[in-house]
């Protein structure tokens, strides 16, 4: 992807957290972060999906889907029907 990350972003794995932010024009959906980066810049052809506290925490570029937050550890399912909805459109 054409993106320029800040690994470890939050800083060290004590620095952990959950909060909400907007994912794919939806605010308010959870987001868990374990020693998550961020993208610092985010090239051309690259989409912004989602941003907490001023930082982009989800691109897609074409194919490719990216999170510095775990949907996986909330009970919401956007992130995953967003997935799915792209996979299935690119079929």
């Amino acid at each position: 992807m054409d993106v320029e990350v800040c690994r470890h972003g939050y800083g060290r794995q004590l620095g952990s957290f959950a909060t909400e932010g907007r994912f794919a024009g939806e605010a308010g959906v959870p987001m868990v972060f374990i020693r998550g980066p961020y993208v610092a810049a985010a090239g051309t052809g690259v989409e912004v999906l989602g941003e907490t506290g001023g930082k982009i925490v989800a691109v897609r570029q074409g194919r490719l889907l990216a999170t510095a937050f775990h949907p996986e550890l909330t009970g919401d399912d956007r992130v995953h029907s967003y997935f799915l909805r792209m996979v299935r459109r690119e079929r």
